[in-house]
């Protein structure tokens, strides 16, 4: 009889702190347990990650489960942070969590092993070992939400770099002006994030207020804040040709990122969630045509490009997934 084991997962966000439990089935993880709470309920980072704790060891009571049959604990958290080490480095979206000793909490309170990787790279370990990227040895994985986050797998591994800082490709410059993402004008992440959407279409949105010919979605200067990714989203679905050209714009520019990944790191997949996920048929026409203007033929045709896989899941599955890929590989050859 093959004995069953259970991966355990902590995703820290700015809103919202999980505690996962999830059993392992083969190729397949099910989450079987899971808490949550405001993370605005425990400001102090230190007693955040106690509670954490003790929602996971309730967790283990409720379900009947032993300590030893927890190959781990995953810790997902935006960066920055150092994984190798396993403190938290002020992150924007979680002030006063100033070189948080997260792993060291976690083992010490928990007698269980843990491992911590930022959010992007534990949505990118999530696609590949259970969602859109499973079997591929060399894959890129863009969040394509709010920001323009990214995890690299590079024959058959997390690609980390010499202090964990490997694929912020966001900040890249892709225009000397443009949208704003990751402080900087013109970057990747301004061009293609769901902020950086909204920004592009705050702006054409102001010129035509100007003109005096307004787009029904912006009628007013009073409604530009409210412009947003999705309401631009839902006017080019409806064939409106102010927020179309939003959208090939973004389209263009994410091909010319995508070409840059392409032709460095050769992968065989790329997986895109969020915005993508929800606006392929908006986005991929003019992505394909600037891939293959700008890309190296032989790296564009093995390259496929997909929609993430997990969809809301996603967060709950990268958490375990940081546990799987640290706990639960079979030893080295």
């Amino acid at each position: 009889m093959v004995k069953k084991r259970f991966a355990a997962g902590f995703d820290i966000g700015g809103t919202k702190c999980a505690v996962l439990l999830g059993e392992l089935d083969g190729e397949k993880i099910r989450v079987i347990g899971k808490k949550r709470f405001a993370t605005a309920d425990f400001r102090d980072p230190v007693r955040c990650l106690s509670e954490m704790c003790r929602l996971l060891n309730g967790l283990l009571q409720e379900l009947r489960l032993k300590k030893r049959d927890v190959i781990g604990i995953g810790i997902s958290c935006g960066g920055p942070l150092d994984s190798e080490s396993g403190i938290v480095l002020s992150p924007p979206n979680l002030p006063g969590w100033d070189a948080v000793p997260a792993v060291a909490i976690a083992e010490r309170e928990t007698g269980l092993r843990a491992k911590l990787e930022n959010d992007a790279n534990a949505c990118a370990l999530a696609e590949w070992k259970f969602g859109a990227g499973k079997g591929c040895a060399n894959m890129v994985f863009l969040t394509f939400g709010t920001g323009l986050g990214a995890g690299i797998i590079a024959n058959g591994r997390l690609l980390s770099g010499h202090s964990g800082m490997a694929g912020e490709c966001g900040h890249l410059r892709l225009a000397r002006s443009g949208p704003i993402g990751y402080g900087k004008a013109g970057s990747f992440e301004g061009f293609c994030s769901g902020e950086g959407i909204a920004q592009l279409g705050r702006a054409r949105a102001a010129k035509a207020l100007k003109k005096g010919s307004p787009p029904a979605w912006c009628p007013t200067e009073a409604d530009l804040p409210k412009v947003t990714a999705k309401l631009l989203g839902d006017a080019a679905e409806h064939g409106d040709t102010e927020a179309l050209a939003v959208y090939r714009e973004s389209g263009r520019r994410l091909g010319e990122g995508l070409a840059f990944l392409i032709d460095i790191l050769n992968p065989e997949c790329i997986v895109i969630g969020s915005v993508f996920a929800r606006s392929e048929n908006l986005l991929r026409p003019e992505m394909e045509r600037r891939i293959a203007g700008e890309a190296l033929p032989a790296s564009a045709r093995v390259c496929r490009i997909v929609p993430a896989a997990l969809g809301e899941s996603v967060g709950d599955i990268a958490s375990l997934s940081i546990a799987v890929e640290a706990f639960a590989r079979p030893p080295e050859a």
